[in-house]
């Protein structure tokens, strides 16, 4: 469950106290649509579809006519719901799009977990441990059911409900917790060669996608601001930590977006409002032959300084903020080219859970720019991150950071 995800916030947790990496790469704007919207009309689930049945449409008609011939005349039992979602998932591969695709039950249900960035469960990220058949917990969700039921990192799950867990897969367990009606579930757990038992209470999970620090040098306080994905609630988690950061009269500040792939735009666009004033157009669409402007609905221009740290995998959302804030501030972009993704995809939800979303317009800079596939966006100062932090993730081995902060302290 939302594993990438997960690993790179313990990881970014791992450096404050002392790369996010997922397949998809989008920038959504999510609007709740039924089938019956695109379909229904279509392929009513109760009423049959004649030949008689006409279009003004060759194309339809021609899908009604083979949808009921196959139908009528497959030599096995089909399943109508199992056709409409195969006939959708062909169109969707049809198109050629990158980023436009028909997502099944389990993926939807991730998915959704990551940009909701909240979900009723344990709060635990297990693995099936191919040596045992046993699921493997690899890290607890702070203040999160299982922690409070004592799970930690490396447990093994032996049962759940009496369930044993090499009788299901990973998605399986997973499915289990998320759609049962029980809300405590009774673990055996394995922990160094020990049975223990223990009793979770499914509950609300918050996922943390925004982690700040402070950082002083020459003099000057530096604020840093991590954001591993733009969800639901980061836009909230974001003002937050910049709150406090504010609070302790900060000079300047770092906003790093480094492997973070995307997420919703209205959460882009309230943290835009917390640096630009309502005059300034944060980033433009282009659809249909026609280019509009988006202005946000802030108060004024940030005065201090600010520095975008980014990457290759820095994508979509990202790069709207990295764009919004260069293109009207003059902030500075360290780091290394970004991933050059300038789609919107629109989220359709289908009647029986699945979803599927589709590319629907292209997305522009402040000044204009289209930065999609190989464009990107060029930093100011290119710098490679030394492939020691990867060893020691400590950030005097940030070779990226490090530039920025003695940026900033000049």
């Amino acid at each position: 469950m939302v594993d990438d995800y997960m690993n790179l916030i313990n990881t970014k947790e791992k450096k404050l106290n002392k790369n996010f990496s997922t397949s998809e790469t989008i920038l959504l704007v999510i609007m709740s649509l039924l089938i019956g919207f695109c379909m229904g009309k279509l392929i009513p689930n109760t009423i049959k579809i004649t030949e008689k049945t006409t279009y003004n449409n060759k194309y339809i008609n021609e899908f009604i006519k083979n949808y009921n011939y196959i139908k009528d005349n497959y030599y096995e039992e089909i399943d109508e719901n199992d056709l409409i979602n195969g006939a959708i998932s062909g169109m969707m591969e049809s198109l050629d799009d990158p980023y436009s695709a028909y997502l099944d039950e389990d993926t939807s249900n991730n998915f959704s977990i990551t940009l909701d960035g909240s979900f009723k469960g344990l709060g635990v990220q297990i693995l099936k441990d191919e040596e045992s058949g046993y699921m493997l917990v690899t890290s607890v969700f702070k203040d999160s059911p299982a922690a409070s039921a004592g799970l930690q990192a490396g447990d093994l799950i032996i049962s759940i409900n009496d369930i044993k867990a090499k009788d299901i897969t990973a998605a399986e367990f997973s499915k289990f917790i998320r759609e049962s009606t029980e809300n405590k579930f009774l673990l055996v757990l394995q922990r160094d060669g020990k049975e223990i038992k223990t009793t979770a209470e499914k509950n609300m999970v918050v996922l943390n996608s925004v982690l700040s620090k402070t950082f002083e040098k020459n003099n000057k306080k530096i604020g840093y601001i991590y954001i591993g994905i733009f969800a639901n609630n980061t836009y909230e988690q974001f003002k937050e930590e910049l709150d406090k950061l504010e609070d302790k009269n900060i000079d300047s500040l770092i906003i790093d977006v480094r492997d973070n792939t995307g997420g919703h735009l209205t959460a882009v666009d309230g943290i835009l409002d917390l640096f630009l004033n309502s005059k300034q157009i944060m980033y433009q669409f282009f659809q249909n032959g026609v280019t509009t402007k988006t202005k946000g609905i802030g108060n004024e221009n940030k005065e201090y300084e600010i520095v975008l740290l980014g990457n290759q995998n820095s994508a979509s959302a990202s790069e709207v903020l990295i764009a919004g804030l260069t293109e009207n501030l003059g902030s500075k972009f360290i780091g290394k080219k970004t991933y050059g993704k300038g789609t919107v995809q629109e989220l359709i939800n289908l009647s029986d859970g699945n979803q599927y979303k589709i590319t629907i317009k292209k997305w522009l800079t402040p000044k204009g720019s289209w930065i999609n596939d190989t464009k990107g966006i060029i930093p100011d100062i290119e710098i490679e991150l030394d492939s020691k932090y990867y060893d020691t993730y400590e950030d005097d081995d940030d070779s990226q950071l490090q530039k920025a902060i003695e940026y900033l302290s000049k």
